[in-house]
């Protein structure tokens, strides 16, 4: 009779002899555990397809795969599937049970953002969800990546929507314990760019490449992107034109016929400001100044 005995199969990885390895680990039920248990490994090859990569029949309450960049490479996720039975009888059997799929990479987290044009910084986060070795040079052990950006469908060249507060990050090798590592993580911040132009929401895409890695599992790796929505906000104006009128941010009219420079606007929350530099363009028919010259910062 097939049964399900809830062996709860989970994924975790782990540095043997400073090799990448990926572990299945299962709970046996108790009174009477099984005798053995049959261990396939499989990779998503395609959306709802899976690729067997191993397969083992062992007594332990845990399977090895190693990470070797062939058969198993960064980017893919990777699946155990534990069936029970009797040493003898592998006719009667339990039934097969799942792991969860398990991402073998660099992740970004969350994995998609949605900003605004408010200046306001957004956290993201690099992870590295196996652990980082660098045999025979463990005190500078890291993976380098390269950020870039871009932007997503055709408009006009300007400048870009989204900007990172740093171009490259470190990814350092974590202390282990024993065989277990703790996963490699750094975060950088995203500002959406205000271009002061009505343009509706826009889409962008966050990439990382690791920059001349010495590990070869890392060499032909490619992380996933994350995508960022910036959401268009309305943006203030003001204005000092001819001799000059000055509307202000908020919609009143002034006038101001002086010559001189003057303090036109200044944020209270950053450091930006503007001066105007007025002159007389009236003669001596009528006292009227004229915009001269402009400074901002």
């Amino acid at each position: 009779k097939l049964t399900s005995l809830a062996l709860q199969p989970v994924i975790t990885p782990e540095l043997v002899q400073g090799r990448v390895h990926l572990k299945c680990s299962y709970s046996p039920p108790s009174p009477e555990p099984p005798e053995q248990y049959r261990v396939l490994w499989s990779r998503l090859s395609s959306p709802g397809q899976r690729e067997q990569i191993h397969q083992e029949t062992t007594p332990q309450s845990f399977s090895y795969v190693e990470m070797d960049g062939a058969n198993l490479r960064l980017g893919d996720t990777v699946f155990c599937t534990v069936t029970a039975f009797r040493r003898g009888t592998p006719e009667q059997q339990a039934l097969p049970e799942d792991s969860e799929g398990f991402y073998a990479g660099i992740k970004f987290l969350p994995e998609s953002l949605e900003i605004a044009e408010d200046g306001k910084e957004h956290v993201l986060t690099v992870l590295s969800t196996v652990p980082i070795a660098c045999p025979g040079q463990e005190d500078s052990c890291k993976i380098t990546l390269q950020l870039s950006t871009e932007d997503l469908g055709s408009r006009a060249p300007g400048p870009p929507d989204i900007a990172l507060s740093a171009c490259r990050v470190d990814l350092l090798a974590e202390p282990c314990a024993g065989s277990r590592c703790a996963a490699a993580a750094v975060t950088v911040t995203v500002t959406a760019v205000t271009d002061f132009a009505r343009d509706g929401s826009r889409g962008s895409r966050v990439s990382a490449e690791p920059v001349a890695p010495g590990d070869a599992l890392w060499r032909a790796y490619t992380p996933r992107d994350v995508k960022v929505t910036v959401r268009d906000l309305p943006t203030g104006n003001c204005y000092s034109f001819t001799d000059p009128h000055i509307i202000t941010f908020d919609g009143w009219r002034y006038d101001n016929y002086k010559i001189g420079t003057f303090l036109l606007c200044r944020s209270e929350s950053r450091a930006f400001e503007v001066h105007v530099r007025q002159w007389d363009c009236g003669g001596h028919r009528s006292a009227t100044a004229c915009n001269c010259g402009v400074a901002a910062q």
